[in-house]
This record gives structure tokens, sequence and C-alpha cells, in this order.
């Protein structure tokens, strides 16, 4: 069993719109690190991923300070913020990818790889769709030849209802986060896979006018903003650290 698991990435991994009452973020991967917590007296969990950050940053700067804690279990969900940017270059960043996943492999240590869902199937992003069909093809080849384990959102279904994402429809709700943990400890082989078709019950959809509502809110919360940071260059994780540099004890997530 794992005693040391640290996270790599962006803010998928650093848990985003999934608030602790304290403000700061939980997410799947504080959420996945308390299962194991709960079933290993001796757990330890790390998270370096900042919101934000593009692929050469998460393998130059968070990867060589992985190497250097020696985890036994790292995660690692990168390529999205590279996909939404106009100079996008995939050749340059899945061999960045396969760079930092086969350091780590060479070292020994256990990878969990998620490879991230078809937007086309929530009516988002449509636009870079073939950039991130292009990014999920190439993560689960690396998967497999490097022998990891592997979260595959791309043919899922089970996440598209909106339940499961924040007012941004980037990041995922709380609950989209809490079966993004089972999706991992799946992965794990330590939860079965009802992730894929969540049992719950769906609140109605908003009507027309509900959708152009949240639509404009949408646009001038979020769309705008994020705008306005690639116009001037500047990234939401522009300053931050990260939010667990060391291992520690893993407290229950209530």
């Amino acid at each position: 069993m794992w005693r040391r698991y640290l996270a790599l990435g962006d803010s998928f991994s650093e848990g985003l719109s999934d608030p602790y009452p304290d403000g700061t973020y939980c997410g799947w991967t504080d959420r996945t690190a308390s299962y194991l917590s709960s079933i290993q007296s001796d757990f330890q969990y790390a998270n370096l991923a900042i919101r934000g950050r593009k692929m050469h940053r998460i393998i130059d700067e968070q990867v060589p300070i992985a190497l250097e804690m020696n985890p036994d279990l790292v995660s690692i969900a990168a390529g999205v913020n590279d996909a939404l940017r106009r100079n996008w270059e995939p050749i340059s960043v899945v061999k960045k990818y396969e760079h930092g996943i086969s350091q780590l492999r060479r070292n020994g240590i256990e990878v969990l790889i998620v490879a991230f869902g078809d937007p086309e199937n929530r009516g988002q992003l449509a636009g870079v769709r073939d950039r991130l069909k292009f990014l999920n093809n190439e993560t689960v080849k690396l998967a497999q030849k490097y022998d990891c384990r592997l979260v595959d959102f791309w043919p899922e279904r089970g996440f598209d209802h909106d339940v499961f994402w924040s007012d941004d429809r980037l990041h995922l709700s709380s609950l989209g986060h809490e079966y993004a943990a089972k999706a991992a400890l799946h992965a794990l082989g330590l939860h079965d896979d009802s992730w894929r078709n969540p049992n719950i019950e769906f609140p109605p959809d908003p009507n027309w006018v509900g959708r152009r509502i949240s639509d404009f809110r949408w646009i001038w919360d979020h769309m705008a903003p994020w705008a306005i940071r690639r116009i001037q260059g500047r990234s939401s994780g522009d300053g931050l650290l990260p939010k667990r540099p060391q291992f520690s004890p893993m407290l229950p997530i209530n």
C-alpha cells in the first residue's frame, strides 16, 4: 500500500471550486488522499499543483521536486492550459509530458495519470475539442507505454450534467471532485466503477430564460476575466505557492 502520495498538475489537482469551510481548496486529490489515509496508518500526502500551470512548468518545476521528495505514488494531470492557449504546440507538449512521466517511472514511482474528458458532451470548449482529443489520445498512449494507472474521462458520460461542474464551467464542483476521487481510487484498484454512472437525483434543467441569464453571468464573471488575463499575459496562478509543499498526515474529509 502507498504511504507517500504526491499530486502534481494545475487547477484540477489543486482542487479549484471544491472549497473547504476556510476557503482553501479540497479537490479529488485531497479526497483520494483522505481515503488512502483511512486504510494506511502512516500515510502522508503532499500537493504541488498550482492553477494555470502549463505543461513545461509542471514538468520542469514540479517533477524535480517530486523526485527529491521520494513519493511512492504520484498523480499527474496536465495539458489543458496548453490546449486553451493560442500558441498550442501539441508535439512539444506531449514530448515534455513523456519526459516527466518517464523520469518518475524510472525512479520506481507508481504514477496515476488523468486523461481529460470530451467537452462536446457538455457543449463547452467546442473550439478546442480537437486539441483536447489529441491530448487525451496521447495521454492514454503514455499511460500504456510506461505502465501507469489511468483515469480516462473521454468516453464517459456520467459527468455531463451541470451539477458536476462549477459556475465557471471549466472546473469540477465539489460533487464532481467527489466522483473524480472515486475514479482515481478505481484506477488504483480500491473502488468499484460506479463513478461512471452516478446514482444521484439530478435537479431539473433551467428553462431558456434561466440558461441565458446563466450564460450572461458566466461571460461577466469568468470568461471576461480569463480573456483579460490572456491579453495581459498573466496566469491565475501567478505568485501562488503549492498548498501542501511538504508531506504531512491527511485528516479525514467529512
